[in-house]
Parts: C-alpha cells; sequence; structure tokens
C-alpha cells in the first residue's frame, strides 16, 4: 500500500517540477544575463556630447515659475550636457486639439531661457492618452484627429518653441497611424526648420515580447526592435523611457539599460539624436522600485551599451525625467557618472 502510493504521487509531483521549471528557469536566466550585462569596464569617451535633455513639468509655463527660478535653473544645468528642454505645454485634448490657455506664460518662459541660457532650445512637450486599450483617449486611427493634432503642434510653433516634442501612450507596436502622423509632423517642422521628438517605449528584451505580454494582459509594453527604427528615422530626436522597468535590483536594472541602449543604437540613424532616459523620480509601485532604478544605475547602464555597441557615435545623450520631482543625489549622480 505504502509503495503503490507513492507511486501515485510521482506523476504529480514531476508535473509541479516541470511547472515549476518552465516558471522560473527563464526568469532566473535574465536575470543572470542582465547582472553579465551589467559587469565590465567603461570606455574613454562614453560621456555626454552635449545633447542631452530635460522633462520640465507644467509649472514652467502656467505663471508658477518667475524670473528667479529661470536663473537658479540656469545655474542647476550650468557645466552639463542639456541642450533642449521639453516643457509640457499640453495635454491635448482627446480630438488632438490644445487649447491655448493651457501655456499661458510662454513666451515669458521663451524669452527667459533664451536670455539667461543660450544656447539652449525649447520644445513644447505634448502628450495624451491613446484609446487603444478603452474607448476613451486620442484615436490615431480617426484622420481628423490626427490633423488636429498636426495643427496643435503649428499652434506651438507659432507660439515660439523651437521644436515639439511627444509623448503619446500606450502606443502599440506596429501601428502605422502613428507613422502617419510623423510623416505629417516631420513635414511641418521640416518646413519651419523645426525639432520633431518623441517619448518612445522601450525595445522587445526578447524577440516578440510585446506580443506575448498583450496575449496575457491584454496590454503592450514594448516595441519591437524593427518599429522603433521605422519611429526613428521619421523623427529628429527618440528618447527612450527607459525606466518603469519592474527590475528588483539595481544591477538588474543597469543591465536592462545597457540592453536598451544596444538594441536603440542599432536601428537608430546616425541623422537621429538617441537619448536614454534617466529616472530623476522618486516611486515605489509595481513597475518601478526607487532602490533599483536610481540613476547612477541608468547612467552606468547607458555608458556600457554605447560603449560595446557605437562609441564613437556623436548624435547621443540621455533624457531626465523630470525636474520638479528630481533630488540633489539624482543631479549628482548625473553629473558625476555622465558629465
Amino acid at each position: 500500500m505504502r509503495s503503490g502510493r507513492s507511486r501515485k504521487l510521482k506523476w504529480p509531483k514531476r508535473v509541479a517540477l516541470a511547472l515549476a521549471l518552465v516558471l522560473l528557469v527563464p526568469p532566473l536566466a535574465g536575470a543572470v544575463a542582465l547582472r553579465l550585462n551589467y559587469a565590465g569596464d567603461l570606455e574613454e569617451g562614453t560621456r555626454t556630447r552635449g545633447k542631452d535633455a530635460i522633462w520640465l513639468g507644467h509649472a514652467w509655463v502656467d505663471g508658477r515659475k518667475k524670473d528667479a527660478d529661470v536663473v537658479a535653473f540656469a545655474e542647476q544645468i550650468r557645466g552639463t550636457g542639456i541642450k533642449d528642454l521639453y516643457v509640457h505645454a499640453g495635454p491635448l485634448e482627446h480630438d488632438g486639439t490644445l487649447p491655448a490657455d493651457r501655456y499661458p506664460r510662454a513666451r515669458w518662459l521663451i524669452d527667459a531661457v533664451h536670455r539667461e541660457m543660450p544656447g539652449i532650445r525649447i520644445q513644447a512637450w505634448l502628450g495624451d492618452v491613446l484609446a487603444t486599450e478603452g474607448p476613451n483617449g486620442l484615436h490615431l486611427d480617426d484622420e481628423k484627429s490626427r490633423a488636429s493634432v498636426v495643427a496643435s503642434a503649428r499652434q506651438i510653433l507659432d507660439a515660439g518653441f523651437e521644436g515639439v516634442h511627444f509623448d503619446l501612450e500606450p502606443l502599440l507596436s506596429g501601428d502605422r497611424d502613428y507613422l502617419s502622423l510623423l510623416d505629417d509632423l516631420r513635414e511641418l517642422t521640416r518646413s519651419r526648420t523645426a525639432q520633431l521628438s518623441i517619448a518612445a517605449h522601450q525595445i522587445d528584451p526578447l524577440p516578440a515580447a510585446h506580443s506575448v505580454n498583450g496575449t496575457i494582459t491584454g496590454r503592450q509594453k514594448w516595441w519591437s526592435q524593427q518599429f522603433f527604427g521605422e519611429v526613428a528615422r521619421r523623427v529628429d530626436q527618440i528618447a527612450v523611457m527607459s525606466y518603469d522597468t519592474w527590475m528588483p535590483l539595481e544591477s538588474l536594472y543597469g543591465g536592462y539599460v545597457a540592453q536598451q541602449t544596444t538594441l536603440a543604437l542599432e536601428v537608430t540613424p546616425e541623422s537621429t539624436d538617441l537619448l536614454m532616459g534617466l529616472p530623476f523620480f522618486h516611486e515605489d509601485d509595481w513597475g518601478h522600485h526607487e532602490n533599483a532604478e536610481t540613476v547612477a544605475a541608468a547612467v552606468r547602464g547607458t555608458r556600457l551599451g554605447l560603449g560595446r555597441t557605437d562609441r564613437e557615435r556623436e548624435r547621443f545623450g540621455v533624457a531626465l525625467y523630470v525636474d520638479f520631482a528630481a533630488l540633489d543625489k539624482d543631479w549628482e549622480a548625473y553629473r558625476e557618472g555622465w558629465c
């Protein structure tokens, strides 16, 4: 009786062991790979090229910021590689329009920046939630809405901004309507000698990861590397939102950023500025662990990826997200590690 019972339990145990291996081995192997990706020496010459950017909050255009704030910020970025300011001037309405009262102090800011920070460009940061995971949001499949987005970009350039920076989320990999919108926006910005930049989703860490994740969760976190390249060819700057990665450890996060840097470099044309995002914010939730996603780890990962993939590339930098959440230690890590 004892031996018979033992035989009956063998199959459930084997199934449980097999299931455990299926669930645990791939993540463990991935973690080892990322940790190894974070190891190694940093190459000489993998520091700022003077093409960095920072996302700035809405307070800069709604009246809360004053002349003294501009002077203080000019001192804050002195000696860094920051070239572009992405100033929040939206959000867009769900039909693609942009009420002019969203940015009442834009002209003041533009004049103040040109006075205190010569050579710094100011781009309007516009965004909206896309109707990709529900009925509410901006519908890129609607031609009229896309035309309104282009009109909003024209409106922003008329206001004196030197470029327009779009952050539209969640944006599914392979979205042809988005590519069509970028084509129309590029035609406008080129005619105005202005910059077109976008905030980009991360690239599949494994082939077709975006499809698998979409099937399981109903959402897509990543873009395919091919789609990333298609987007990069249509813009002047592409800034990877290389944070909110789910990584639990600093070494894994740094290895992940190194991998993302390599994947992005492989498909971004030399004519486009590629920027890797740095987490200048502090939250703790399922997608972002502030003790893991540090500026120091992101900078080291960026430099490792750059050194291994395209050390001589000039049109490359980092983008700091976001000014109003940054701590002194974030600025120090950026300066010490990158500048």
